[in-house]
């Protein structure tokens, strides 16, 4: 519960699913947060001039405007509120596209209370500005901790590539490429891979060139069989 005289603590939710609406209202209330909920892009959009305080819970994909266009036009506004996108289960890509958009996490879909509530406490203790700059800064020195292979393989996850794509490319096997993968997440001190993804977004970093990795094994395959490069 909210004690008091404690500030308001608001979390603005788009979603276009009503079930869901309601079910993380009653649960950010049973956490003492206020919650204002907004079924379409379009009628968040039209009242984001008027909001200051608090955080915004962005569902992705919506009908009619989505969620990576909700954010480029708030953008365009100044709108500074910190921004938590939700994603479906696996969609990496979209995740990344919210996060270089300016999203400061994001969570998949089904998501436990725990997590989500964690992803909002985080949110609304954020001093934007400042913030994000000294974030990206620490994800920068915990990339630089990562040898050359974890780094290909954090990429990987980046792009969406499963296990066995990133062995193929990279000429080493599936299970070598998990173990790398351990070692990677150990290294950044994290056990969850969507918080490896969030630190190599932050951290701006130009991707080690696993196509190039992929061409050249092509190339050697076919190189092998006595195939034309």
């Amino acid at each position: 519960m909210q004690s008091k005289g404690s500030p308001v603590r608001i979390v603005y939710i788009v979603d276009d699913d009503a079930a869901l609406l309601g079910s993380l209202e009653r649960t950010f209330r049973a956490a003492g947060l206020t919650a204002v909920s907004y079924q379409t892009a379009f009628a968040f959009l039209d009242a984001a001039p008027d909001l200051s305080d608090g955080c915004l819970l962005l569902d992705i994909i919506m009908p009619e405007m989505d969620g990576l266009e909700l954010q480029e036009r708030l953008n365009s506004l100044g709108f500074n509120m910190p921004v938590i996108a939700m994603t479906a289960w696996g969609d990496v890509e979209t995740a990344v596209q919210a996060m270089k958009s300016g999203a400061v996490d994001f969570i998949e879909k089904p998501f436990n209370d725990q997590a989500l509530l964690d992803a909002i406490n985080a949110a609304l203790a954020l001093d934007r500005g400042p913030t994000r700059d000294r974030e990206s800064v620490v994800a920068a020195k915990l990339m630089a901790k990562l040898s050359p292979r974890e780094r290909q393989v954090l990429d990987g996850l980046v792009a969406g590539r499963s296990t066995k794509q990133m062995a193929y490319d990279l000429g080493i096997s599936a299970r070598t490429v998990e173990v790398h993968r351990a070692r990677m997440l150990a290294r950044l001190g994290t056990h969850s891979l969507a918080e490896a993804i969030r630190l190599a977004v932050l951290a701006g970093l130009p991707p080690a060139d696993l196509e190039a990795n992929a061409a050249d094994r092509q190339r050697r395959s076919g190189a092998s069989r006595g195939l034309p490069e």
